[in-house]
């Protein structure tokens, strides 16, 4: 009955289902805030809550008692750049920090008691998966565009290193940064080993919208470079990882907004010489795949050829058939149901442009 379905309250309950409290920073209703869950912390009879929110516009935690209602402001933003993510320490005496800015991410230790920050150190690249360990260490999965995963301890060990064949190595990735509709646009670049352009190119389209490319290694692009092509991922509007403005941007013109973006960064990718205009791919899956069908059908001229996976073709139909919770993404998105904004779902539609 708060917010919205990118912009969430909480409320804490018992076992029983009674009410203990609740924290709402959605304005009334408004949705300009969001908050999410991060962890109770691991200690027997401790009312401590850490909570992610929005309040400085990125995400950043801070810790919540259920009981007595206080909350304490960590103030991380002052120190770090990007979107904050945070688990306790075992000893609820800490947190490991997740920073992710522009596409990668590192590790910080915040010990609760002094307020001191000190740096997990961790390759350069993208950390997915971290936690803290009984005796300090850290333990890590982290890959690179160049590197495939592998998970990691501060100890210095390979915690675990699967057996069978081992993905080769790819090429590192480059950031671009892009002029467009809505501020500046990051993009990932790979490019086959000492090749130039114009290149045979595939714009390779992630999905959710809320969810963003990075600087961890991906099989398909690394299996395109392999052939030859270079690959281009966009952070469009209404990606995480850049702040809730750049997130929060994808509103009722949903689909135009992110292949605006799209089309900027292809007009780099053209204008600079790095892309042959005749051997442009569109691809993706997921949302990814939406967008493909969409720009097929919107920037016909654009692309030589379109792969999309499990995309939405019909956005009126896959509304009326998808469960509660995306039925409630799509009203955020787009202001309404099918019935109340028709000419919203229409222009958002791949199957209006057939």
């Amino acid at each position: 009955e708060h917010g919205d379905a990118m912009h969430s309250a909480l409320r804490v309950l018992r076992m029983d289902g009674s009410a203990v409290s609740e924290l709402d920073d959605t304005k009334g209703g408004t949705a300009e805030l969001g908050l999410e869950v991060l962890g109770f912390a691991p200690v027997a009879g401790d009312t401590r809550l850490l909570v992610g929110h929005q309040r400085r516009g990125r995400w950043e935690p801070m810790v919540w008692d259920v009981v007595s209602g206080e909350e304490t402001d960590l103030e991380l933003t002052s120190q770090l750049d990007g979107d904050l993510s945070a688990e306790w320490y075992p000893d609820g005496s800490a947190l490991l920090v997740v920073n992710s800015f522009e596409a990668r991410s590192e590790l910080w230790r915040f010990d609760l008691a002094t307020r001191e920050l000190e740096r997990v150190p961790t390759p350069k690249g993208s950390v997915s998966g971290a936690t803290a360990r009984p005796d300090g260490s850290v333990e890590y999965l982290w890959s690179s565009s160049a590197e495939a995963p592998v998970v990691r301890s501060t100890s210095g060990e390979v915690v675990l290193d699967p057996p069978g064949m081992k993905a080769p190595r790819s090429v590192p990735v480059e950031d671009v940064w892009v002029t467009g509709p809505g501020g500046r646009i990051h993009a990932l670049v790979q490019r086959p080993a000492g090749a130039s352009g114009p290149l045979p190119t595939v714009f390779d389209i992630h999905g959710g919208p809320t969810w963003h490319d990075s600087d961890s290694f991906a099989a398909g692009p690394a299996a395109w470079v392999d052939h030859g092509y270079m690959v281009i991922r966009v952070n469009y509007r209404g990606s995480t990882g850049y702040g809730r403005e750049w997130t929060d941007a994808l509103k009722h013109r949903v689909g135009l907004i992110e292949l605006e973006d799209i089309a900027a960064v292809r007009e780099w990718a053209v204008s600079s010489g790095s892309a042959d205009p005749d051997r442009l791919i569109l691809t993706g899956g997921s949302w990814g795949g939406y967008l493909t069908l969409l720009g097929l059908g919107t920037q016909p001229e654009a692309w030589a050829l379109g792969i999309a996976a499990v995309p939405v073709a019909d956005y009126v139909t896959a509304y009326h058939d998808e469960m509660e919770a995306l039925k409630a993404m799509d009203r955020t998105l787009l202001g309404g149901t099918p019935e109340e904004v028709p000419e919203r779902f229409e222009a958002s539609s791949p199957l209006t442009y057939v």
